[in-house]
Formats: structure tokens, C-alpha cells, sequence
């Protein structure tokens, strides 16, 4: 079943087009991949999902509902959550008090208690780390916390922005497993992520966008034996 489809999707910034008919959808409880070099809209066409960019043409479909002009507030009330590039946390406040941030909707609230125990044994450096202010943190400390105050909106989609930015790979390792964990809970995951290979090998589905529009798509097993994303972006 599809919990969310894009068709036709069309947006941009001013007057400067970036997304040019972008297709695709995710099937519940699985988790997706988009992949794609520099500039070509993977952050825009999750932008345009969440409704921080409204779309100029096509449609948003989460749960059969069309939301494609629904503002992000009401998305994320109804369970469609991102995590975006750069984190975007509240730096001043403490690891507890951005974990309750993140349950500000009201599915979340009456969840918070079972949510932060969640949170907690999947990240036990953030349960150490509870009266820690964010901003004090290192960056894949930092990401954890982002990752788990998406969760903390009790998602039904977890939409993420490049996941492994910027990290160790003993750190990104450990986001990759959370990811896993996750899908085992069954929240369905849409994964924007450089790191082409990580990505593919624990997606279930993924997506090549290429100029704002969709130019490979496929079982991740399938895509990562293609000689165009061989070439493209595994350097092999």
C-alpha cells in the first residue's frame, strides 16, 4: 500500500524551476532512498512535501488525502515528519527539552512517555546526555538528537535530509542501524543521502533524481548493479 505519492510535481524558488514533474511514492512500512548528485532537488522535492515550498503543479497524496497545499503544521500533526539538513535543533536548550520539542503535535503527546524510552535505548549517548544543551554537542551527537526528535513526532512518515553529512563513519555506521530499527517498528522512512552506497544497501526501494525529475527508479538491490549508478555515483 501506498502511504504517500508525488505525481507530477513541479516547484521551485521564485521564479527559478528546480523540481520539473518529479514522480514517485512509498509503500508503507518500507523504507526509500533518493539519491542524486549536487543541485538537482532532492532537499527541494522534501521541502515541497512538507509544504515549506508550496507545489506549482502536480499532486501530494499521504494516506489517499490530497495535502499538497496543506501547511507543514497540519502534515506533521497527521504524521508526516522531516528531519532536515543541518539539524535545526534548539541549541540553548538541553537534549530532554528538544526531545519534547519534538512532541509537540498532539498524536505525539499522548505518546511522549513511550516515545522517550524509545529514543533512549536506541540512542543511549542521548539518554547520558539528557541535561546536556544541545549546542554543546558534537555533530553526530547532534544528528542523533535530529533523528530522534523526528521520532518523537511519532511519524508515520520520517522523512531525513542527508542523514550522514559531514560524519565519522563510526557514527554513521550507528545512524544507518537506527534506521533499520525503525523500519522494524514500521515507520516508514524516505532517505535523502549522499552516501549512495550506505543508502541503497538498507533501502527496500530507491529513486535516482536527475535534473528535478525522477531518472532511475527500482528495488535498491536492483539499482545498486546498474552501470549508470555504478559509474555515476559508486565510482566503480
Amino acid at each position: 500500500m501506498n502511504i504517500l505519492e508525488v505525481k507530477d510535481v513541479t516547484s521551485g524558488y521564485g521564479e527559478v524551476q528546480i523540481l520539473w514533474g518529479s514522480t514517485l511514492s512509498l509503500n508503507e512500512g518500507e523504507l526509500t532512498c533518493l539519491v542524486g548528485g549536487n543541485g538537482v532537488g532532492k532537499t527541494t522535492l522534501l521541502r515541497t512535501l512538507m509544504g515549506s515550498i508550496r507545489p506549482w503543479q502536480g499532486t501530494i497524496l499521504f494516506e489517499g488525502q490530497d495535502v499538497s497545499r496543506i501547511p507543514p503544521y497540519t502534515k506533521a500533526d497527521m504524521g508526516l515528519v522531516l528531519v532536515p539538513e543541518g539539524r535545526q535543533l534548539f541549541t540553548d536548550m538541553t537534549v530532554a527539552e528538544n526531545l519534547e520539542m519534538g512532541a509537540s503535535n498532539k498524536r505525539a503527546r499522548s505518546k511522549l512517555t513511550d516515545n522517550l524510552e524509545r529514543v533512549y535505548e536506541m540512542f543511549p549517548r542521548l539518554k547520558e546526555r539528557h541535561s546536556q544543551k544541545a549546542g554543546t554537542m558534537s555533530g553526530g551527537e547532534q544528528q542523533m538528537l535530529a533523528v530522534a526528535r523526528g521520532i518523537m513526532a511519532d511519524p508515520k512518515v520520517l522523512m531525513i535530509d542527508e542523514l550522514s553529512l559531514g560524519l565519522a563513519p563510526v557514527l554513521v555506521l550507528a545512524l544507518f542501524e537506527s534506521l533499520r530499527q525503525l523500519r522494524e517498528l514500521g515507520i516508514t522512512i524516505l532517505l535523502v543521502e549522499q552516501n549512495v552506497q550506505m543508502a541503497l544497501a538498507v533501502s527496500d526501494y530507491g529513486y535516482v533524481l536527475s535534473e528535478g525529475k525522477v531518472h532511475l527508479e527500482g528495488p535498491a538491490r536492483q539499482l545498486i548493479k546498474d552501470k549508470h549508478v555504478r559509474a555515476a555515483y559508486l565510482g566503480l
